[in-house]
This record gives structure tokens, C-alpha cells and sequence, in this order.
């Protein structure tokens, strides 16, 4: 019996070609049964979102990922017009929006600098929780659980060994999950 895919991963990278680790954290995941990537660029390259479709295809899972370079300080622009576009009132949140309530999600991001240089004194300052809270916020505005993000940094300058073995733990991550306990990605940290 084939296994239907229960995780969605949400991939967008302006540089794809030239990221080692978002690279190897996708090959991680070719040949998951359980997981449907979804490439937002390749897909909506004019920006042009079929909601409906994405919609759909937010039902059908349980946990939805969000694999991504952070971007001055955020998602990437066709993240976060997905976003706008996709969790609307009456299907994410308000009267009648539960088409996303108990499912999880989770952030699975890069960064090019180091992890000191994310905290007061370091060049940009505010730590990585900080800057990750708007997913957190749309997470719990929509009754989503948001799971521990899985975040890599300095991913361009990783050794190949570091790299292999992050892109590893992303793939056991998601392996793993289970919707009715956090402890598969509760314990593969952040």
C-alpha cells in the first residue's frame, strides 16, 4: 500500500544553485514516502498563487514545513506572499478557519552567518527566537502547534561532513514525526 504524504515542505531559495546545505537538506528528502516538497518558486515563478490548490493540499497533511534561507531577517518574498495569500480568513483563522487547527509546523532554516552573531553585541544582534517569532505568531494564531525550528548557520562555510550530517538529522526529523507527539523533532533541537 503506498503511503500518502502527511508532510508538506515548503521550499523557496532565490539561489538554490549556489546553497550547499538547503541542497543537501532537499536530497535528504527524496525518497520520504511521507513527504511532498513543494518548490514555491519553480512553481509560482510569476507569484500568481493557486489558492485553492494550496489549500487543498494544506488539508491533506499534518505537518507543514518551512524550508528556507533566512532573508533580512524573515522569509523569502514568495514565502510570505504565499502566506498572504494562502491562510485566509475563513480557511487559517476567523469565522469558520480551522482547515489548519492541530496540524504542526515547522521552520527549517539556514542562515549564512555564524550563531554568534545572533545575540546582543553580535552583528545582527537579536537571537534567532526572536527573529523566528512571526511564524511563531501565525502558528498559534491559527491553532497550529509550532514544533522547535531546526535552524543551521553558517551553512556555506559548514564542512561536507557537517553538512551530511545536518541534512541527516532533517531527514530523521521528518522520518520520525509523528502528528500526535513533538518528540521527534522536540528532540533534534534547534
Amino acid at each position: 500500500m503506498t503511503q500518502r504524504p502527511d508532510i508538506l515542505v515548503l521550499f523557496a531559495h532565490l539561489a538554490i544553485g549556489h546553497s550547499k546545505i538547503n541542497r543537501a537538506m532537499l536530497a535528504a528528502l527524496d525518497d520520504l514516502p511521507r513527504v511532498r516538497l513543494h518548490d514555491l518558486l519553480e512553481t509560482y515563478p510569476d507569484f500568481y498563487i493557486d489558492v485553492e490548490h494550496e489549500q487543498a493540499m494544506l488539508r491533506e497533511v499534518d505537518l507543514v514545513v518551512f524550508q528556507h534561507p533566512v532573508y533580512w531577517y524573515g522569509l523569502p518574498a514568495i514565502m510570505k506572499h504565499w502566506l498572504d495569500c494562502v491562510f485566509t480568513q475563513g480557511f487559517a483563522f476567523g469565522s469558520g478557519g480551522v482547515a489548519l487547527r492541530g496540524k504542526a509546523l515547522l521552520q527549517a532554516c539556514s542562515t549564512g552567518a555564524q550563531a554568534d552573531a545572533y545575540r546582543p553585541g553580535g552583528i545582527h544582534h537579536y537571537p534567532m527566537d526572536q527573529l523566528l517569532l512571526p511564524m511563531r505568531a501565525v502558528a498559534r494564531f491559527c491553532g497550529m502547534r509550532y514544533l522547535e525550528p531546526l535552524v543551521v548557520h553558517g551553512g556555506h562555510r559548514l564542512p561536507e561532513a557537517d553538512i551530511a550530517d545536518h541534512a541527516a538529522r532533517y531527514r530523521r526529523i521528518l522520518a520520525d514525526y509523528r502528528h500526535d507527539t513533538d518528540d521527534a523533532v522536540a528532540s533534534g533541537g534547534g
